[in-house]
């Protein structure tokens, strides 16, 4: 009987498993996971969970009998340490696993402060794990001083958390704006108005030069000279695809593992899906760091290892909840010129132009016009710019 197993217990490893079974395959099917818990999802660790609004066991994707159920083995706190791809096995907790087919989920990790600047101080924190929140929970508390390092996404939604957990929060960014390698300057400027005036205190084009303290974290020089006391400090500063297993394997890696179309890698046995996989678009090669790709592009991947034969083509949608704000964002803006302003009462949408061409588009409490966008998007449709500014436009019709 044929044996899949799949490193990588997160979104990617559990949608990929499920689709294996969904889609009739009957063979045995084995998920590891360096992590103690069930598959989870990531994104609400550092909004809801970290704020105490949302459970432990309901970050579950699914309930750990799911696996059980579907006969799915379901191997969780065992790293795997090696790929033997002669062999077709796996080494893991010491013992060596068979595999006809394997599929690598590694997901991302976040990129640490080095060691030489205070990187490995107490009371410094990532992003990632359960166990990174949790740790970082306990640090937080009304009154403390909290410095972010990094003015993405994730960066901005841990300084709304904790702005609103009662903390003072300073938030560095090295670039001349927050959101400057994801966003237009107008969805900056959007961001950058909500959290001054929630309290947080923004600082573009600074940096970190180093942090103080003893054993603990107790405070920060900065780039610019000026020198500033905290209690914590949470790092935003990006993550690096889970490629390590590959490339000891001997994969072939570019910018994370690199995969056809369908998802294959460099070996014919071994496919990989999510954070950690580069596929071909649009005659480059692009990496996403999304729950739409790892979801996505993990069915695919599951329905190719069974013979479909499917070319993965990505529909892009993210999102970012800060404070009362729900950004939602659909498609890639990568090489936009102009940018069309859409404003509807307390909604705002902002809509990204190559050309005449429609690329993107980030919608702040704007649920309807996101989802026209998104539409309009994926079925190739690009109204000009200016219809899509006038405030009298019916932009439902649009679809049509």
């Amino acid at each position: 009987m044929s044996h899949i197993v799949v490193i990588g217990a997160g979104q990617a490893g559990s949608s990929l498993t499920a689709k294996l079974r969904n889609s009739g395959f009957d063979g045995d099917i084995t998920l590891i996971g360096a992590e103690d818990v069930p598959p989870y999802q990531r994104p609400p660790l550092s909004k809801a969970y970290l704020l105490g609004e949302m459970e432990k066991e309901r970050l579950f994707l699914r309930p750990e009998q799911f696996y059980a159920d579907q006969n799915i083995k379901l191997r969780l706190g065992a790293p795997v340490t090696s790929i033997n791809r002669s062999a077709n096995t796996v080494t893991v907790n010491g013992e060596i696993l068979n595999y006809d087919q394997l599929a690598l989920t590694t997901g991302s990790n976040p990129r640490h402060l080095p060691a030489s600047i205070g990187g490995a101080l107490h009371g410094v924190h990532v992003v990632r794990s359960l166990d990174d929140v949790d740790a970082m929970g306990a640090d937080m508390a009304p009154g403390k001083r909290a410095l972010i390092v990094g003015g993405g996404y994730i960066g901005l939604e841990a300084a709304a958390v904790a702005s609103k957990m009662g903390l003072e929060v300073t938030v560095i960014e090295m670039a001349d704006r927050i959101l400057q390698r994801v966003a237009a300057p107008e969805t900056s400027g959007y961001f950058r108005k909500l959290h001054t005036e929630h309290g947080v205190d923004i600082r573009e084009g600074v940096g970190l030069d180093r942090l103080l303290g003893e054993t603990h974290v107790s405070g920060a020089r900065l780039t610019d000279g000026s020198q500033i006391h905290v209690d914590l400090v949470i790092v935003g500063v990006g993550i690096t695809p889970g490629d390590a297993l590959a490339a000891n394997a001997g994969l072939t890696l570019n910018n994370g593992i690199e995969t056809d179309a369908h998802g294959r890698t460099s070996d014919p046995n071994i496919w990989a899906a999510g954070d950690c996989a580069s596929f071909p678009w649009q005659g480059g090669r692009i990496r996403l760091e999304s729950v739409q790709n790892a979801i996505d592009q993990a069915e695919l991947v599951a329905e190719n290892m069974m013979g479909a034969g499917k070319e993965y083509v990505p529909m892009p949608w993210f999102w970012s909840d800060q404070y009362d704000v729900k950004l939602q964002i659909a498609g890639l803006n990568t090489g936009y010129d102009k940018i069309a302003v859409r404003h509807t009462g307390d909604a705002m949408s902002y809509w990204y132009y190559k050309g005449d061409k429609l690329l993107a588009v980030d919608a702040m409490n704007d649920p309807r016009n996101y989802m026209i966008g998104k539409r309009l998007i994926e079925a190739g449709k690009s109204p000009s710019a200016d219809v899509v500014t006038d405030p009298d436009t019916d932009m439902k019709a649009l679809l049509k």
